[in-house]
């Protein structure tokens, strides 16, 4: 390829960049899969959104380390499978769906089941579109030719197989328990549905009289309005309180119903007054205290968090109301007679916000204790899910140690049905793949199952499972890794883990690297209540994808979370500016160069050496970092070396031979410029694809997209450890005579005369060879380099590995400033020298750590402790002037 007509544009401009990049990386095919290739397969599933309406930051963050992962492992030759897909999301689609009826005064009852779920489908096709234009936007190497959803097919023949299956085990059981009940959306929660809050509310104090007239009892409850349900009062066998009260009755207020005074262990003797009211259809302990003394449950609430006939006066009114009429009603009876102020931790639903009401209800529940003994086994061997960061096993493991079972049944139409049908007659149940034959004499279970339900398959059935032969399943599962964030540990990850092990005796994933949550500049959740939300698609329109992506992907460290702000997406912009200036520079100067032109055998200068090393040395630091999911630090090495070693200075003395007679040197430095550039780009290319796609159809190259081009690798023959060295006693020369003239406000258009001193011939050598580059950036009057020059009269001065510098600044200089700031100097060498000495010092360091570390230690304190006299013996210089 040659670069003769540069299409480069003088300005980077994310938009023209990005514009028609996407589709052209599609129409290519280079994010499918290969499952012919003999390549090593490498998978992840995409977490699935839901579909019900835009992405968040926190969606571009999990997609953007997955894309990394996907991108990086093309690149070194796996055959990489993302598969791309979205979930139902039962409640909260059937929410919106509804919602949209209501505002056309429609209801789903008006529709039927069959007409609004038609309606509902339609709904995730309109924002199933939404969500590929904004994957699309993202840059996300997604392979669409394996898209699938949690209601497709394929997936509901997956989750009848499991839920047929694990009822036949007898895992999965139809029973009548108190769950908890979201009375907006009319459905059961699973636990993990539920978010507690502390809410003020109130105790409050009662006294039920006893039938037989001789007294009463104290109670006291946060919930009056259930009262209405209770079926006995407990007290604890041993309270010698109540002992001669067992067995006697006591008259429910209001409704005048007798109830009996029962003993039971679980009552607490040291709170409140001892004796506790049991409402067996509105508490799960009391539920459990109901069974084992066969009470009666009487249920006194609808399914819409109303009162029922069975609550007396109060039918029809909403519990909040009732309780408040309750508590007057009471207080007038004179059996309430303290209201206690209380603030207690309440369950709100997570979709509806909705107070949520402990309630009796017949529901399905899969049977946990022996699918969660499975996965906890799992972790205690060599083919245990791998947590990056570690500690979130803990959390994972925590949650399987106290599991309960799992609530499955939704009051929803959006789902899938649970396979289940009742006997019109007899009232037997049937749960099988297919309707029973005699289906008029059956009648489907109505509800539906828990979203994660199917979620919890997402890992293999979405590759073709429950199907026996299925070539895609036994290539591509168990996947490679999972990206998920911390908050969903609890929902999704553990229930995969556990399916994945019953249904393919396989952990589902090997790694599951957990990101944390995409915070504001102050470090608060973004909310909708605070307005503090950002939508990841201004953020590209304004600033591109690439500088998105990089700053969620290298802003924390795994697990941690990150604050986000638009001043911080601007930098990364910048830094993306750089590069395109730099890039631009250096095409410019590559005078149409071809890919097969490029030469690097001849001799190269010390800054074509250097940057060939820096450029290993960034190859094997990024790529061992990427491989532990450290994107933080990889960010932080990629930066250095593209803002720092090759724009600021590589670039800078590359400017010296191409505007120099020397034909050689400036076909090496154009190769040099071309290799470094093109594996840049190709380090870079995971984390901002885009521009670094843009950059390198420009470069000289071979192959189509870099999307597929070969991951760097580090060429040990391009390694000059020796003129690295060279290079960087050259840098810190240059710094140092900056920092002088910056201090004494002496511009570097303003020549002034350079010594500098060495201690032996080879480094004499050494500067003089390279005498040209510190002539151009250090711009002296004079340059002169020898071995162990005297300092020449008043002078500023610096230390600097291998080399000491004089810049005689006569009238500049004032001598006692100099000599605080080469105090201050010696102090800094007096420091580092207590701290590699403390560290030498320690047997067990010097035993222990590897020869290599001790050795580099060793040789830091030499160096610091002749900066440390050199600067010693230049401040006696200048006192005796």
């Amino acid at each position: 390829m040659s670069n003769e007509n540069l299409s480069m544009p003088t300005k980077y401009d994310p938009k023209t960049v990005e514009e028609g990049r996407y589709d052209w990386w599609l129409k290519g095919k280079y994010f499918e899969a290969q499952p012919e290739s003999d390549k090593e397969p490498y998978t992840i599933v995409i977490p699935p959104p839901n579909v019900t309406g835009k992405l968040h930051l926190g969606h571009a963050w999990d997609t953007t380390l997955q894309d990394i992962l996907v991108r990086m492992k093309r690149m070194q030759g796996y055959d990489a499978l993302w598969l791309p897909g979205m979930d139902h999301a039962g409640i909260a689609t059937q929410a919106r769906v509804e919602a949209k009826l209501r505002s056309e005064g429609k209801s789903r009852y008006d529709l039927g089941r069959e007409k609004f779920i038609e309606e509902t489908w339609n709904w995730k096709e309109e924002y199933a579109s939404h969500i590929r234009e904004q994957w699309a936007k993202l840059g996300l190497g997604l392979d669409y030719t394996r898209e699938r959803f949690t209601l497709d097919k394929g997936l509901s023949k997956a989750v009848q197989e499991v839920f047929v299956t694990l009822y036949n085990k007898d895992l999965i059981y139809r029973g009548e328990y108190i769950i908890n009940w979201d009375p907006a959306t009319k459905t059961a929660l699973s636990d993990i549905e539920v978010i507690h809050k502390d809410v003020q509310g109130a105790f409050y104090h009662m006294r039920y009289p006893l039938t037989d007239g001789t007294g009463s009892i104290e109670i006291a409850t946060t919930r009056p309005e259930t009262m209405l349900g209770d079926t006995a009062v407990a007290v604890h066998p041993k309270d010698e309180r109540y002992k001669h009260l067992i067995g006697k009755t006591v008259k429910l207020p209001i409704i005048g119903r007798e109830i009996p005074i029962i003993a039971d262990d679980y009552v607490d003797m040291e709170f409140g007054s001892g004796a506790v009211k049991i409402t067996p259809a509105h508490d799960p302990n009391d539920f459990e205290i109901g069974n084992r003394h066969n009470l009666k449950r009487v249920l006194v609430m609808n399914e819409d968090g109303t009162m029922n006939k069975l609550a007396g006066k109060y039918d029809g009114m909403d519990r909040f109301d009732c309780r408040r009429e309750i508590v007057k009603d009471l207080q007038e009876m004179g059996v309430l007679f303290e209201i206690e102020e209380h603030l207690h931790s309440v369950g709100h639903s997570e979709r509806s916000g909705a107070v949520v009401e402990p309630y009796l209800s017949t529901q399905w529940f899969v049977k946990m204790q022996p699918l969660a003994d499975q996965a906890i086994d799992l972790q205690k061997g060599e083919e245990k899910v791998n947590f990056v960061p570690s500690r979130f096993e803990n959390t994972y493991l925590r949650w399987m140690e106290n599991v309960h079972d799992w609530c499955i049944s939704r009051q929803l139409w959006w789902g899938h049905q649970i396979p289940a049908w009742y006997h019109n007659e007899t009232g037997e149940v049937y749960v099988g793949h297919e309707a029973p034959k005699d289906i008029e004499n059956w009648k489907q279970d109505e509800d539906v199952l828990d979203t994660w339900f199917s979620s919890a398959l997402w890992p293999f059935s979405t590759m073709g499972w429950p199907d026996g032969e299925n070539e895609e399943y036994k290539r591509y599962y168990p996947t490679d890794a999972l990206v998920t964030g911390y908050d969903i540990i609890f929902f999704w990850v553990s229930r995969m883990i556990f399916q994945g092990i019953e249904f393919t005796g396989q952990r589902p994933f090997d790694d599951v690297l957990i990101h944390g949550l995409v915070r504001d500049a102050e470090g608060r959740k973004m909310s909708k209540s605070l307005d503090n939300g950002v939508d990841p698609m201004d953020v590209i329109e304004k600033y591109g994808a690439d500088a998105l992506r990089y700053l969620l992907s290298t802003g924390a460290s795994p697990g941690q979370d990150i604050r986000f702000s638009m001043d911080k997406v601007e930098s990364v912009w910048n830094f993306a500016n750089k590069i395109w200036n730099a890039s631009r520079f250096a095409l410019m100067n590559m005078d149409g160069m071809t890919y097969d032109e490029i030469d690097m055998s001849g001799e190269k200068s010390v800054a074509d050496a250097w940057i060939l090393t820096r450029l290993n040395e960034t190859i094997e630091q990024v790529t061992k970092l990427a491989e532990k999911y450290e994107f933080g630090e990889v960010g932080r090495a990629l930066y250095n070396f593209i803002w720092d070693d090759f724009c600021d200075w590589y670039i800078e003395m590359a400017k010296l031979p191409m505007q120099g007679e020397d034909e050689a040197a400036k076909l090496m430095t154009r190769s040099v410029l071309a290799y470094v550039l093109d594996n840049t780009m190709r380090l870079l290319h995971p984390f901002m694809p885009f521009i670094t796609e843009e950059i390198w159809q420009n470069l000289p190259h071979e192959g189509e997209s870099i999307t597929i081009a070969a991951w760097p690798v580090v060429d040990a023959s391009l390694s000059n450890k020796e003129q690295a060295t060279d290079m960087k006693l050259l840098m810190d020369i240059i710094r140092s005579v900056r920092n002088i003239r910056a201090e004494v406000n002496t511009p570097m258009s303003k020549k002034v005369p350079l010594y500098i001193s060495v201690k032996d011939e080879q480094a004499v050598a050494i500067l003089e060879s390279n005498r040209a580059y510190i002539e151009r950036f250090c711009n002296p009057e004079t340059l002169t380099i020898g071995k162990e020059i005297s300092a020449p009269g008043q002078s500023m001065s610096a230390v600097v590995t291998g080399a000491e510098l004089f810049l005689p600044l006569e009238g500049l200089i004032d001598v006692k400033a100099e000599l605080a700031r080469l105090a201050k100097e010696l102090e800094k060498w007096q420091s580092e020298v207590k701290l590699v000495q403390g560290k030498l010092s320690n047997e067990r360091f010097v035993s222990n750590a590897p020869a290599a570390v001790v050795d580099e230690e060793r040789a830091k304190e030499k160096d610091y402790l002749e900066k440390h006299a050199t600067v010693k013996r230049r401040m006696q210089e200048l006192k005796e002037l």
